[in-house]
């Protein structure tokens, strides 16, 4: 074997890619990076480069948010960057962070660190450190425990991140055990930069993971919804929710995906819901277009949650889960009001949750115009995501019966589309107002006014539109049936 085929050959070359990436990278902020560095030197500090912002100039992928640690008190921080910076933000001071912003960047220089943590809810107490190796050892992974100095541009790796990073290796800078006893959040870190970064977790790694998974409930909930937000919007969340499932962390805050195994059932023949719920997670990403759209990635996650207790199996063995979407929407809001998600968050993924079903049954020739103009009214402002869900969850392995739901689908879309642009479907609303209401039924504004306006939408949603004429006289109907004229 010659030596350019070996896989020392092979890892030496994967290591000069990311040094080239990194070189490539910091030439584009080192005037930047490179002139705060003088300044604190000439201020007697060090300042380096660290972290996520060190591994991601590796990667060829560094933002404009860099990160920098410093021998630096924060007080001494801002007199350093006081009339440099365009602006400055002390939010993070308590955390020994200063951040502000130059030239398009965004820059937070944080005081050497050496955590301790209060050992009940394992939240970080600040504790400033002397220096940079210290300071790096309390870092999560070994990736992110790397450090490039300012403005000389050395290059600190006591944990073996390089190596890791081209291997694609998740690894601890100590033991996992003593990492995760810190904050045991590093578990949920790995499986969100699994998913993020498309990196494989180092087997110690993992099984401190498995045997520690029950110390994620010491983690505030805020903690536990960025971290796992983050692992859903990664580049592959099959990876990171394959992981979370595997090593028992998801049945710490996430116990619905779990659950979606309990109606495997090998005597009742039916498709494997968590298998089919992970394919559509990954139905839903090659539909976005703008990034990651966590609203339908969570919906997409969650819409099928309703089946383990819903499961039921007929006299001739068919399994069936009826109002599945029911109460998977009930349990999708209450999980994600646990995980504290804001509230608007929370009511889109409960309710595309709630609507995934309703396109089934289309393609069967039962639906009016009264019925799509309520599909798209119900809707609302997430009836393109609807549609997206909708196409997602179309898995089957049966090309004909796949085929047949893509185009009763494109059907759909175009009989929307058609009656849309005949009726402006995005604002229906009845053919009177409230004030016509009340001028033609000679009430005052009140519950009455109400309850006429919801008559004549749903006359709307069922006929279409009604040209003046027909309103009044289907008002003036309604109001006699109510004993109102």
């Amino acid at each position: 074997m010659s030596e350019a085929s070996t896989p020392h050959a092979a890892a030496r070359r994967e290591l000069t890619t990311v040094q080239r990436n990194a070189v490539a990278e910091l030439l584009r902020v080192s005037p930047v990076a490179d002139e705060l560095g003088r300044r604190f030197a000439r201020a007697g500090h060090e300042l380096h480069l660290v972290g996520g912002s060190v591994r991601d100039a590796l990667l060829g992928r560094l933002g404009d948010d860099l990160d920098f640690c410093t021998d630096a008190q924060p007080e001494q921080t801002l007199r350093i960057i006081k009339g440099w910076a365009e602006s400055i933000w002390e939010t993070g001071r308590e955390f020994g962070t200063i951040g502000c912003q130059r030239d398009g960047l965004r820059l937070e220089v944080t005081t050497f660190r050496a955590e301790a943590y209060d050992q009940v809810s394992r939240n970080p107490v600040v504790e400033y450190g002397t220096n940079l190796t210290d300071d790096l050892k309390r870092r999560d992974f070994t990736v992110n425990a790397m450090a490039v100095s300012l403005p000389d541009h050395r290059f600190t790796d006591p944990y073996g991140g390089l190596d890791d990073l081209a291997a694609k290796i998740i690894r601890t800078p100590g033991t996992p055990a003593e990492s995760f006893g810190d904050d045991p959040l590093r578990m949920l870190r790995a499986a969100r930069f699994a998913a993020q970064l498309c990196f494989a977790v180092h087997p110690d790694v993992r099984a401190a993971m498995v045997a520690m998974a029950a110390d994620l409930d010491r983690i505030t909930a805020e903690r536990v919804r960025d971290e796992f937000t983050k692992l859903l919007c990664g580049a592959d969340p099959i990876t990171g929710l394959r992981l979370l499932v595997d090593t028992g962390l998801a049945d710490r805050f996430l116990p619905e995906l779990t659950g979606l195994k309990l109606t495997i059932d090998e005597h009742a023949q039916h498709k494997d819901v968590y298998e089919h719920t992970l394919t559509v997670v990954g139905n839903a990403v090659s539909y976005e277009t703008d990034g990651c759209d966590f609203v339908l990635r969570m919906a997409a996650l969650m819409h099928d949650v309703g089946k383990p207790a819903t499961k039921a199996v007929g006299p001739d063995g068919r399994v069936s889960f009826h109002h599945h979407e029911v109460v998977g929407a009930r349990l999708t809001k209450n999980r994600m009001k646990a995980l504290r998600y804001p509230k608007d968050v929370t009511a889109q993924v409960t309710k595309l949750v709630g609507l995934h079903l309703r396109f089934y049954g289309y393609g069967r020739g039962e639906w009016t115009d009264s019925a799509v103009r309520r599909y798209v009214t119900d809707a609302g402002d997430l009836v393109d995501r609807l549609h997206k869900l909708t196409r997602s969850d179309c898995t089957t392995r049966n090309r004909r019966k796949a085929a047949q739901l893509a185009a009763d689908y494109d059907a759909l879309e175009e009989r929307i589309t058609r009656i849309a642009a005949e009726e402006d479907l995005a604002r229906v609303r009845p053919d009177l107002d409230g004030n016509a209401i009340m001028e033609l039924l000679g009430v005052p504004p009140g519950p009455v006014v109400g309850r006429a306006w919801q008559h004549l939408k749903e006359l709307r949603l069922e006929r279409g539109p009604l040209d003046r004429d027909e309103a009044e006289a289907e008002l003036r109907r309604w109001a006699a049936e109510q004993g109102l004229s």
